[in-house]
């Protein structure tokens, strides 16, 4: 799956994800109002509401990404409901010919965590035949419980031929916490980023591994040194945008062959309409908008680029 995702970012010159993170305060009235005509102010309606949402920004903007990163949690506040609105909504972008990946952190031992890969990236058994539940292409996936939360996930990835993220470096401000913490003189993240290159050598793709790395765009001098540690890994950027950071900061996720990196932008383009800079498409043309706040992402990382 790696080589697809490479293939769709040299189609579309857009190393861009678009997570499709929906919250109700994001979906237009005119939305909301249709879907509690029929269903009523309830989970159901809810859930209804924010595929409806993620419909109308994918429909805007699939040939200008090559993927998107649904985060699970947005979905499972709503319950049951919530979890069938993102299985339609891995569904659909697949459909439209996306990558997707799951933004689900999950990570645990034994069982758990087989149940957990082939949930999400795997085949179920039910009697004498298999279903693939949730269908994701990549994961991401926690490693603070060591190899035996990812060996399971590595497994899945050899047989399906599909990618995960582990979590290294990430962009929110507490991370240090325990990432930054030595280790025999070393940051915890730089640990965990030898960790991931270890793993992704039985799983290579053509040029790249189908292991790769989790790495705020917050944190751009730790991203050149995993960089140079990780070299066949790709590297899953998010903090672009509402967490500050800017195709400036991007330049050292990326490989001198212009790969190796996908950054992340959620509610700046979700909810592109709801920002001054793109307030005059207005509310009824929020897809609109949004396919505007990528064609300006695409700009800004190809001008770091060229600039680097």
């Amino acid at each position: 799956m790696i080589d697809q995702l490479i293939a769709r970012i040299q189609k579309t010159n857009a190393p861009i994800v678009v997570g499709l993170d929906p919250t109700m305060k994001f979906v237009p009235e005119h939305i909301k109002k249709a879907v509690f005509a029929e269903y009523g102010q309830t989970l159901r309606g809810a859930a209804e509401a924010i595929y409806l949402f993620n419909r109308g920004i994918v429909d805007a903007v699939c040939d200008l990404v090559p993927a998107v990163k649904p985060q699970i949690a947005m979905y499972e506040q709503f319950g049951t409901e919530g979890l069938i609105a993102y299985q339609k909504t891995v569904a659909y972008c697949k459909q439209k010919g996306l990558i997707v990946i799951a933004d689900v952190k999950r990570g645990d031992i034994g069982s758990t965590s087989e149940a957990y890969a082939v949930a999400h990236l795997g085949r179920v058994a039910v009697g004498e035949k298999t279903y693939a539940p949730f269908d994701a292409d990549f994961a991401t996936v926690n490693p603070y419980l060591g190899s035996d939360g990812v060996k399971p996930f590595l497994k899945v990835c050899q047989e399906e031929k599909k990618g995960i993220f582990v979590l290294v470096k990430t962009s929110n401000p507490s991370s240090g916490e325990f990432q930054d913490q030595l280790v025999d003189g070393r940051p915890l993240y730089e640990v965990v980023g030898e960790k991931v290159a270890q793993w992704g050598e039985a799983c290579m793709g053509e040029r790249y591994s189908y292991v790769g790395a989790v790495v705020g765009a917050t944190y751009p001098e730790q991203g050149r040194i995993l960089r140079r540690l990780m070299p066949k890994a790709f590297i899953l950027v998010p903090g672009y945008g509402a967490q500050g950071g800017k195709g400036a900061d991007l330049v050292h996720f990326f490989n001198e062959d212009g790969l190796g990196a996908i950054v992340n932008s959620s509610r700046g383009i979700i909810a592109a309409y709801q920002q001054e800079k793109y307030a005059r498409f207005g509310e009824m043309n929020y897809a609109d908008a949004s396919r505007q706040a990528v064609l300006d992402m695409r700009e800004d990382i190809a001008q770091a680029l060229d600039r680097r």
